[in-house]
């Protein structure tokens, strides 16, 4: 009902041209009508610290770790109801530094009380002294004089806020497990950045969300849904033996082995260039799905915090190379085409068309949701959840910083519409690299002409791929290579059927993902044996990592028996205990999807079916 609304008293004609055609999809259209926007990084450092307001109280700033976490899973929650999207934190080792601080000086108190006999006076003395002379008031793990003085309540003190820090972490998965939102039927979309922090703080932190991930949830233990766990690479930190988390990182590849969490997100990635070391805020980070914030037009810089996108729509390019077949004959000296494959220079016009099409449907969406109460959305607007909000200039003031993105739908086909081979192969990738050329042309121009952060999205099409197909299908029938199956091919990923080495792969890929700044993902599928391999797998990441793959996954199978809870590969029965009840994990976007088997679509299920092992 509400996307009919949206179509038929909302869109412009173009808008709704483009969309029942099956040649630009605007997404989320029951979305469109509330006015909401897509997805959201939240300032967690701010809403901590100072406390936020909800509609029945207000909540004051965290002072411990076990509240903090606590509260970025109310937070996730609040959030993802004033939008249709994911949300994420950009660098949650860093943001929990100050509270598990916070749990350590209560815990050290506690020390000199019961392990060292101090009196409350010299114990309440030990706290006073904490908030005259220590900027932060709290204790520090690396202050060696506290240390040398209580040494039992100092070993006392770690190790309780060690095991604090686990379970608050623990606490939090769960929560966000179980925490239902978003019309009361679905989790939020969460997403969790870490690994760049040093400090020994963070470090207990990072390792507390890659325990619990390894270890799973539940009596079964089974691997998390959310949030979508992204460890960020970043040289000189925990990339190779010697750096301060290398030993961190090599805890990631464990859990991403067994667990297929974390992702991976590059941040030496040239397209995040500008970012301050200084500001973890800054580094590259990115939704669990793949979309991203770049630099901002209008002043934030390459600020992440507070940014996400406002809404996407998807060219379906399948559709406009077939129009191009369609036109070649016909009008050729219309164009006055001299070039020999002129179904490429009329799909060429035709995607540069479509592509300013793309850029006014989302001006249109845009000016829609600026057009909105900042009632509509009270908790995010009142709380300074979206940056650069001035209630005197609306909430245009905020949406103006995040992202409008056009993405795109099934390269590998246009490609054998056009000249019969994808971009697999040399021709193919020429071709292909001339088309995300002119995306990434027009959306910097259109960024500069309105001030806008325009941006090039390789769009994840979770129902998109089906549903695209099936349409193409009823216009055009089945066409071998093209649509003699039930979906189309992600963005401008390598076909999944196509057999190669995952470091193959990677090349292919790696030549066509600077061309996006809006968000993107490279994937391989390896054999569930690569957890007896953890050598080959950094091997693996670090390749894409130098390759400048800006995020990167691993597909792993993971089934587990849900009467018993072993998990390995094994399908449809348990070589544990004979049952059949099983749940088949597998990726659908960035995220894990429940079992594919009743989670995705007919489409989704096919391409599952059809990806083969990257060897």
């Amino acid at each position: 009902m509400t996307k009919d609304y949206a179509l038929n008293y909302i869109v412009s004609d173009m808008a709704r041209k483009n969309h029942l055609e099956n040649m630009i999809y605007i997404h989320d259209l029951d979305n469109y009508a509330v006015g909401s926007h897509n997805c959201l990084t939240i300032p967690f450092d701010k809403l901590l610290a100072e406390g936020f307001n909800t509609r029945q109280c207000d909540i004051r700033p965290a002072n411990s770790v076990n509240t903090a976490f606590q509260l970025v899973a109310v937070i996730f929650q609040l959030q993802s109801l004033c939008q249709f999207g994911g949300v994420s934190a950009s660098h949650i080792d860093w943001t929990m530094v100050p509270y598990v601080r916070k749990s350590f000086t209560k815990h050290m108190r506690d020390g000199m009380l019961y392990c060292e006999g101090c009196s409350e006076y010299k114990a309440n003395r030990f706290i006073k002294w904490l908030e005259h002379e220590s900027e932060d008031k709290v204790l520090h793990f690396d202050n060696e004089e506290f240390k040398s003085l209580h040494p039992e309540a100092w070993s006392y003190a770690m190790k309780m806020t060690e095991r604090e820090t686990y379970q608050a972490v623990e606490a939090m998965y769960h929560n966000l497990n179980t925490l239902q939102s978003r019309s009361g039927n679905q989790l939020p979309f969460t997403s969790v950045n870490y690994g760049t922090c040093t400090l020994p703080e963070g470090r207990m932190v990072t390792k507390a969300l890659l325990e619990v991930s390894i270890k799973g949830l539940g009596k079964l233990h089974k691997t998390s849904i959310f949030p979508c766990g992204i460890f960020q690479c970043m040289k000189g930190v925990n990339r190779e033996p010697g750096d301060p988390n290398y030993d961190l990182y090599k805890l990631a590849l464990r859990s991403t082995a067994q667990r297929l969490y974390p992702n991976y997100a590059n941040v030496d990635w040239t397209g995040n260039a500008g970012y301050d070391r200084n500001n973890p805020a800054t580094y590259f980070s990115t939704m669990g799905c793949r979309t991203a914030n770049g630099m901002d037009i209008n002043g934030l810089g390459q600020l992440k915090d507070g940014r996400g996108n406002i809404c996407p729509v998807t060219i379906i390019m399948p559709t406009l190379a077939m129009i191009a077949e369609e036109l070649t004959d016909n009008f050729t000296e219309e164009y006055n085409l001299e070039h020999p494959d002129n179904n490429v220079e009329i799909f060429m016009k035709l995607l540069d068309t479509k592509i300013h099409e793309a850029k006014d449907m989302l001006l249109e969406r845009f000016e829609w949701i600026c057009s909105q109460s900042p009632d509509s959305a009270k908790f995010m607007y009142e709380n300074g959840l979206m940056a650069g909000y001035v209630p005197e200039e609306g909430i245009r003031s905020a949406l103006k910083h995040g992202t409008l993105v056009i993405g795109q739908l099934g390269l590998a086909e246009t490609l054998q519409i056009l000249i019969g081979c994808d971009h697999t192969e040399t021709r193919g990738m020429e071709l292909a690299k001339r088309i995300e050329a002119l995306f990434n042309k027009r959306c910097g121009e259109f960024k500069q002409q309105y001030k806008l952060n325009f941006g090039v999205y390789y769009t994840p099409a979770e129902n998109l791929c089906y549903t695209a197909m099936k349409e193409f299908k009823q216009q055009y029938g089945e066409i071998k290579n093209v649509s003699d199956k039930e979906y189309f091919t992600n963005s401008m990923h390598v076909p999944v059927w196509r057999s190669m080495s995952p470091f193959t792969k990677i090349d292919i890929e790696s030549q066509l993902t600077g061309y996006s700044n809006a968000g993107c993902i490279t994937y391989v599928e390896l054999e569930s044996g690569i957890k007896n391999n953890l050598t080959a797998l950094e091997a693996l990441v670090n390749y894409a990592m130098d390759k400048d793959i800006p995020y990167f996954a691993i597909n792993v199978p993971n089934d587990t028996c849900l009467s018993c809870g072993y998990c390995d590969e094994f399908n449809d029965r348990c070589p544990e205990c004979g049952s059949e009840e099983i749940q088949q994990l597998r990726r659908v976007t960035g995220y894990l999807t429940g079992n594919y088997k009743t989670a995705f679509n007919k489409g989704k299920q096919a391409e599952v079916e059809d990806r083969v092992k990257h060897a």
